[in-house]
């Protein structure tokens, strides 16, 4: 048996306009594009972002489990206007009691938190522009913190820095993103939305001041980072960038030990299991030590600490591949643990970086401890329980996020499918190439688990729905599996993978460091790939329709097979037909999307008398019902 592909552009008879679908193909209304955003997708000539670098020192006390901290941020206004105000981000207040968050969350819900002295205490801030040195008036409102300047900043380059003084409680569960987890060898803090930051100002909608409840994540600026770290001398930290004074935090074997990981494809200890506790793991001497880490172009800046820590590395390229965990994180030969985690870690990185763009940071490590999976710039947090296939699944996709949405920079708490989605997307042929297709299939991106989702009215929204609207029971589906099976649809079945990825490479490419919005992303496939796929974008992320392909009859005479096809349901796709000859022979015949653009019922022609014809026949479209894409010549043949 053979198969052959034929595009099939005439062989279409247009008998009739029953339940036409017009509004499928209609022009997206997406917004009009200026000298900020292209209509091909591109960051326009004059597309500009803010800038903000940080200076921050921060102190760790393990009795009462307070950070104090101090910063100095660096902001430069490249907007064309004047800006008379600033907006930062106040993310710890989520965990006071009677925040917004407190209020709306679900008891029970994965992102609660909030206890009795939760929440930033600001002590000092301070704005230094032109010169002058001034206390601002400020307001502060549950998640959110309005600065008025003396003076307005000016546009195109105008440059000021706030100093501020803060401190928190850290919290034990902080909304399953930060938190601290009592082990038997000390206490694991990972640490992350921990200094006031400042809100993006950016082109689209000037300040995004949408308030931190919990589910919905995060948007925020690029810049460099240069932090202290002080903490007990007995602790390990492991945070975002390199580490600028490993001779004065590290012993010698410690440094010696890295400098052989930084050359090995396979783990090397650099504190072994055995070793973790004892004195000579630390510099001798008393009292804390400060570790400083240095980060250039990036988003965000978290941290983990622990005097638990086993710690082992290797290497990728020039990139320090690292994890961290308490012995409770190690696994048996039965079911390994995190002693596996840096393998997992090294074909993460390398499989992303050769698939789609390379990994532009110097480390990559992953923490275990109380969050189950999140992900931040050069260091991700794992739950400490995990094992075997699922550890390197949370581990895989928590490091997806280096693309989306660390490298590509999009507004997370409007759009969450524009980096889960994507994030799922990738995951998935990570895991292919890892485990093979039986393990792939664990990622839920499968057309029978997609349709019975999308037919479940309490877990299917449309994609666009804004995260915080998003019910809980829903967010899985609808921000993460079903935008990812979208881009596997249009990948395999739609555009093909030589065009798919060559847009999808583009995007990454355009966007990398910068802030792009749907349209953007939109854009940016149809014309690289060369493709209108308005049809696509409506009934896949703007609708809840769902896809019924069905052969309402067939007619075989003549040395041809006429098919009388019927698009049941809202959603449109391109057919592909499966004609099965009596000889034995195979062949597959595929009509364009456009076949549904004048009606819902239509009548193709293919070459030959069919014994058998199926629709979709590789089973990769989520449709409804299977039970009508078959047709049996026994039954159906006039």
């Amino acid at each position: 048996m053979r198969t052959r592909w034929i595009l099939l552009l005439c062989g279409v008879l247009l008998v009739g306009n029953l339940q036409a679908q017009p509004s499928a193909f209609a022009p997206l209304d997406l917004p009009a594009p200026n000298s900020y955003r292209t209509a091909s997708g591109e960051p326009g000539p004059d597309y500009w972002q803010q800038r903000v670098d940080y200076r921050i020192h921060a102190v760790l006390d393990t009795t009462t489990h307070r950070i104090t901290g101090s910063e100095t941020i660096t902001y430069t206004n490249n907007a064309p206007v004047a800006l008379q105000e600033l907006w930062l981000q106040l993310d710890q207040n989520l965990f006071a009691a009677g925040s917004l968050g407190d209020a709306l969350i679900e008891p029970g819900s994965r992102w609660r938190g909030a206890f009795e002295g939760g929440g930033f205490k600001i002590t000092r801030v301070e704005v230094v522009q032109d010169g002058r040195r001034y206390a601002p008036h400020y307001l502060i409102d549950d998640t959110r913190m309005r600065i008025d300047l003396d003076t307005p900043l000016p546009a195109r380059g105008g440059q000021l820095q706030l100093e501020i003084d803060f401190s928190f409680i850290v919290p034990e569960y902080g909304a399953d993103r930060m938190g601290r987890l009592r082990v038997e060898q000390g206490t694991v803090y990972e640490i992350a939305q921990w200094y006031p930051r400042l809100y993006v100002f950016d082109d689209v909608n000037g300040w995004n001041v949408a308030p931190y409840l919990g589910q919905g994540e995060f948007y925020l600026e690029y810049g460099n980072f240069d932090v202290e770290i002080t903490v007990p001398r007995n602790f390990i930290v492991v945070a975002t960038g390199e580490l600028l004074n490993p001779d004065e935090v590290l012993t010698e074997a410690q440094q010696a030990r890295l400098a052989q990981a930084r050359q090995s494809a396979e783990t090397v200890h650099i504190i072994r299991p055995e070793e973790v506790g004892r004195p000579e793991t630390r510099p001798a001497g008393e009292g804390p030590l400060t570790w400083r880490f240095h980060a250039e172009n990036v988003r965000d800046f978290a941290w983990a600490a622990s005097q638990a820590f086993i710690w082992d590395a290797a290497s990728w390229q020039d990139v320090l591949l690292m994890s961290v965990y308490p012995k409770e994180g190690l696994g048996t030969p039965e079911q390994p643990g995190w002693e596996e985690s840096t393998r997992y870690v090294r074909h993460t990185i390398a499989h992303y970086s050769e698939m789609w763009y390379p990994y532009p940071y110097p480390v990559a490590i992953n923490v275990a401890g109380i969050v189950g999976g999140m992900e931040y710039p050069m260091i991700v947090f794992c739950s400490v329980r995990a094992r075997g296939q699922g550890l390197f699944g949370v581990t895989d996709h928590e490091f997806g996020h280096t693309w989306f949405p660390m490298i590509v920079g999009s507004d997370e708490r409007r759009y969450a499918w524009q980096d889960e989605g994507f994030n799922t997307f990738i995951n998935y042929y990570s895991n292919l190439a890892f485990y093979g297709e039986e393990a792939a299939r664990t990622q839920r991106l499968q057309p029978d688990y997609i349709v019975r989702r999308m037919q479940d009215s309490l877990v299917h929204q449309p994609i666009m729905t804004y995260p915080d609207q998003i019910r809980p029971q829903a967010l899985g589906f609808v921000a993460y599996r079903k935008p990812g099976f979208g881009l596997r649809l249009l990948r395999e079945y739609v555009l093909g993978p030589e065009r798919f990825d060559r847009a999808f490479r583009t995007y990454i490419r355009r966007w990398a460091f910068k802030h792009p919005q749907p349209a953007d992303f939109f854009r940016t496939i149809e014309n690289v790939a060369g493709e209108d796929l308005d049809w696509f974008w409506r009934g896949w992320f703007y609708s809840t329709d769902l896809l019924d392909q069905a052969i309402d009859s067939v007619r075989v005479a003549e040395g041809q097979t006429r098919l009388y096809l019927h698009n049941r349901q809202g959603l449109v796709f391109p057919v592909v037909v499966e004609a099965t000859y009596a000889d034995g022979r195979k062949a597959r015949y595929r009509f364009p999307v456009e076949l549904w653009a004048t009606g819902a019922r239509q009548t193709v022609e293919i070459p030959g008398e069919a014994a058998q014809v199926e629709l979709d026949p590789d089973h990769l479209l989520p449709d409804v019902d299977r039970t009508n894409n078959l047709w049996p010549a026994s039954t159906s043949t006039e």
